[in-house]
């Protein structure tokens, strides 16, 4: 004898049904989402160092004794998503006698590493083949960070709020764009300052580069910066560093020596109260040479109507000597000419580079420098690092003699 299911038991069940097919669903996506915290890796940067600047014009010498604590987590991947946050602190250990640039210590020469807590990132990021999307809070370093960079070297490192992205191919093309609307400079967090902590503006950044063979690079780029003005300051200090500049540059290697040339075209934009287009270029190879590795280089930052190159947005203390005589480019421009020589001592890495310094307009000497630095990765955990800049003036009208040391203690976990 068959048996008939009554017609509203058997709508009764297909509603269960539907009803468990969401909820198994829904289920399944917060598992997903929180395996995207469990998987994820939580991370511990400390940095302590001493800063120690003599420079004359100062009737005290600047000590400086800080240590940048950086708390981040970064998580697992959820359908090409992810997310980083990232936590930083700045506080002094001891000696606190240098300017910070708001401490107010101007009799000090100054040690840009003011102290505060801040997020250094928060960002969401979409990978899917070769394409990388974010947006947030992030660090953008573009090529060899000499327009575009984080000045990860202070404490207070610099990021960008707004979008990026990435994109990649199998033939040798990348594109790189982010549009910015505000810069978190290395002299916050706190808006109290000789420099203001942040730009606000509508900044482009894009990058374009062909690896057309093995280990040679071409590179087309432009900056284009227009940031507010901040009544605050004067306009040097924010709305006159807005610029055009565009630019190609070339990587590669020839048997053992690489080289690098750059070209780059700038002009005054958005409100700036200026008016100038200058140029720059710079040449550079290096090679291995007898266990070593020997570099020598020539950068021309070059100046019109009596203003120089900018590149506000850089790694400054990268390029130019580490004494940081030329974080702002001189009115007269400014030609650098260097040589350094990069090897090993068993597991400590030592450099050493010489500059000379001259004005691109006019017959001016600006001085020379000398920088020095001992690098040693104890292990994964521990790396400790010495430096010494000694910048000697040959005008003091224009430049002081200023010698700068270092002591840095690096811990990771």
């Amino acid at each position: 004898m068959s048996t008939v299911i009554p017609y509203r038991s058997h709508l009764a069940g297909l509603a269960l049904g539907a009803l468990a097919l969401p909820a198994a669903a829904q289920q399944s996506f917060t598992e997903d989402v929180a395996s995207m915290v469990t998987d994820g890796k939580l991370g511990l940067n400390l940095r302590y160092r001493y800063e120690f600047v003599d420079q004359d014009g100062y009737d005290k010498n600047a000590n400086a004794s800080t240590l940048r604590t950086r708390l981040s987590f970064q998580s697992a991947a959820l359908n090409g998503f992810s997310f980083l946050t990232e936590f930083d602190n700045v506080s002094y250990v001891g000696n606190d006698d240098f300017n910070s640039t708001t401490n107010g210590k101007t009799r000090y020469p100054v040690v840009a590493d003011p102290k505060g807590t801040e997020v250094n990132q928060a960002l969401l990021k979409y990978n899917w083949r070769e394409l990388t999307g974010s947006y947030g809070r992030q660090v953008i370093n573009l090529g060899i960070q000499r327009f575009i960079g984080s000045v990860a070297w202070r404490q207070n490192e610099q990021t960008f709020d707004g979008y990026r992205v990435q994109w990649g191919s199998d033939f040798g093309l990348a594109l790189d764009y982010a549009y910015v609307y505000n810069v978190n400079r290395i002299f916050g967090p706190d808006d109290d300052g000789a420099q203001p902590d942040t730009w606000h503006g509508d900044n482009n950044f894009l990058r374009l580069d062909f690896t057309f063979l093995e280990q040679h690079t071409l590179t087309a780029f432009s900056y284009l910066l227009d940031i507010d003005d901040r009544s605050a300051w004067s306009p040097n200090l924010s709305v006159n560093n807005s610029t055009d500049t565009y630019g190609a540059e070339y990587n590669g290697k020839l048997g053992p020596v690489s080289a690098r040339i750059a070209y780059a075209w700038q002009a005054d934009a958005g409100d700036s109260q200026l008016d100038y287009d200058a140029d720059y270029y710079a040449l550079e190879g290096k090679m291995p040479l007898l266990g070593i590795v020997a570099q020598i280089g020539y950068e021309v930052l070059g100046s019109d109507n009596g203003v120089g190159f900018k590149t506000p947005l850089a790694t400054l203390h990268k390029f130019q000597g580490w004494a940081d005589q030329f974080l702002v480019t001189p009115a007269d421009g400014v030609e650098d000419l260097y040589v350094g020589i990069s090897g090993a001592a068993g597991p400590v890495n030592l450099q050493a580079v010489w500059h000379d310094f001259q004005a691109e307009q006019g017959s001016a000497d600006y001085g020379s420098e000398i920088d020095l630095a001992a690098t040693w990765p104890v292990d994964q955990m521990l790396t400790l690092q010495l430096k010494y800049a000694y910048f000697d003036s040959d005008d003091s009208a224009l430049y002081r003699d200023t010698q700068k040391a270092w002591l840095s203690v690096i811990f990771n976990i």
